[in-house]
């Protein structure tokens, strides 16, 4: 049996795009710049980790535990890499978007 597709919502998109950006090396803070960097909103780092975690429950990125560090209290750092499936993912919804934004190319000038 099938699975009905599951959509991702534009956070989770964006922080999907920045863990592919990020080349398998991405966290929390890394990720969050990113994604302010590329566009130029504040995103708070609690929103990036619930959105991690749901694309970690859909199959979409995978996780791993680096080293504790002195900088960080002893405390190791979560990285997060896309999967197959998110790389997969993220290319559709590119595709997609590319796609549709084609609509607002042949609109301009047309409204204020």
């Amino acid at each position: 049996m099938r699975r009905p597709r599951e959509y991702l919502g534009q956070l989770e998109l964006m922080v999907l795009l920045a863990v592919v950006s990020t080349e398998g090396d991405g966290y929390g803070v890394q990720i969050s710049k990113c994604i302010e960097a590329a566009s130029g909103r504040e995103v708070s780092l609690a929103s990036v980790y619930v959105a991690l975690e749901r694309l970690e429950h859909k199959g979409l990125v995978s996780s791993r535990l680096g080293e504790p560090t002195p900088q960080r209290g002893g405390r190791a750092r979560t990285y997060f890499k896309p999967t197959a499936s998110g790389l997969k993912e993220a290319r559709a919804a590119c595709s997609t978007l590319n796609r549709l934004s084609g609509g607002v190319v042949a609109l301009k000038g047309k409204f204020a």
